[in-house]
């Protein structure tokens, strides 16, 4: 429910990055039209990637409540670093085809699935997992304990657990927080996904990228999208934290 709504509620600015990123540009890569192309991938593989991702961290959150409380930060870590790996199985066939669609308006989703599929085979849509994987794990290293820490914070402060918009609040913070930091990763991810088929970025690894984008478009180049990421992230984990913790306590 939370990965869902959240993804397609604010899949506009997800568009606006993308195309920000993208070598080619903003306006070559469509500019303001077709902001929602690329939706039907993320509508289909929200919900999986979310619940993957979720069901590892609160498991592996449980297993870390054996060692002692000085040591919850690196358990939050370590269960989202997990979380990452595993979901992004599901979520980066639906990043490739999403980016792909969201840079390029003259083909659908399903059109660019089949491109994918006819030019590089089923390893296409996996173009970029390791990139995705790298981005994510500092992401995570950095979003989920700050959440941890300022619920944890607020929770002593009023004495009592944080409710839903009180956790929506703390995850906000932390993800525009993790958002802005990581932002060249996702720049040399956006641009590995993105790369034609046989050309040497599509090939190189993401410090590779990540060097060449330095030196040819500099700190500007590294952080392409950076606001419309932040916003993104800042407003995506507000509706993703507090629908998460509202459907908690109504399913429990």
């Amino acid at each position: 429910m939370a990965g869902t709504v959240a993804d397609l509620a604010l899949f506009p600015i997800d568009t606006m990055k993308t195309r920000l990123q993208s070598a080619a540009g903003f306006s070559k890569s469509g500019g303001f039209r077709g902001m929602y192309s690329g939706l039907g991938p993320v509508a289909v593989g929200s919900a999986p990637y979310a619940a993957i991702y979720f069901c590892t961290y609160e498991g592996l959150k449980k297993v870390g409540r054996l060692v002692p409380e000085s040591y919850h930060p690196l358990v939050h870590m370590a269960a989202a670093s997990a979380g990452e790996v595993i979901s992004c199985v599901v979520g980066v066939p639906v990043e490739v085809v999403k980016q792909r669609a969201q840079a390029n308006t003259k083909f659908t989703s399903s059109q660019v699935f089949r491109m994918t599929i006819r030019q590089e085979g089923i390893r296409g849509l996996y173009r970029g997992y390791l990139s995705t994987v790298i981005r994510e794990i500092p992401l995570s290293f950095i979003q989920m304990p700050i959440w941890e820490i300022l619920k944890k914070f607020w929770s002593r402060k009023q004495q009592r657990a944080v409710n839903p918009w009180e956790s929506a609040t703390c995850g906000a913070l932390s993800g525009g927080v993790a958002a802005a930091i990581t932002t060249p990763l996702d720049v040399a991810k956006t641009r590995i996904m993105l790369a034609k088929h046989g050309t040497k970025t599509a090939t190189s690894n993401i410090f590779q990228v990540i060097h060449n984008i330095g030196y040819k478009e500099g700190v500007h180049g590294l952080f392409a999208g950076v606001l419309a990421r932040t916003l993104w992230m800042s407003l995506g984990a507000c509706i993703f934290f507090g629908i998460y913790e509202k459907s908690k306590i109504i399913l429990s």
